[in-house]
């Protein structure tokens, strides 16, 4: 099987079950997102394969989920709607988020201020991941009944699960975060 199918060159693609839609289609830019958060994730993941600290493995494990659950997010979203979804977010998928949410953030101090992106090269790529699962919920948004609640609730608590990461690995990996200083002119 050729990777070019010469399908797309006249600016559509398809839908699971075949539909053709704009590649510019609210529902292509939402799973689409998807997909990007899914690479920022890995490459967040791929800047932790020379480190170590207590965790990272656990953390490998938390993301291989993920990284397949936001997947399936992304095909519910190909899924035109009155089709049936072959891979559903569930609810479990969401306590799973919320669990390793909890578990992390114990380990971390509170936060008293907004913080700046950054740190670690992981830890910025999973702030970066973070805005890009922000923005496929803001698509998902736009797609009105046509989504699965969950879908957008799983989203939302993917971002701040990501947030979390990013903190949970610059604190592992020695990197201060920079608090922001709103000063007034």
């Amino acid at each position: 099987m050729r990777i070019y199918t010469k399908t797309g060159d006249k600016g559509t693609t398809s839908l699971l079950y075949g539909q053709r839609v704009s590649k510019n289609d609210i529902r292509v830019e939402a799973y689409g997102t998807c997909d990007e958060a899914n690479s920022m994730i890995g490459m967040a993941l791929s800047h932790l394969t020379s480190e170590y600290f207590s965790g990272r493995e656990k953390a490998e494990q938390v993301f291989h989920k993920v990284q397949t659950d936001l997947f399936h997010a992304g095909a519910e979203l190909a899924t035109p709607a009155g089709k049936e979804v072959k891979w559903a977010i569930k609810e479990e998928d969401i306590t799973f988020m919320e669990k390793q949410i909890d578990e992390w953030e114990a380990d971390l101090t509170a936060l008293n201020n907004f913080i700046l992106p950054g740190g670690h090269h992981s830890g910025a790529a999973f702030h970066v991941a973070r805005t890009i699962v922000r923005r496929a919920e803001r698509c998902a948004v736009s797609l009105g009944e046509e989504v699965n609640p969950l879908v957008l609730v799983y989203l939302n608590r993917l971002s701040d699960l990501l947030f979390v990461a990013a903190r949970f690995v610059n604190h592992h990996l020695g990197t201060s975060e920079q608090s922001l200083h709103a000063e007034k002119s």
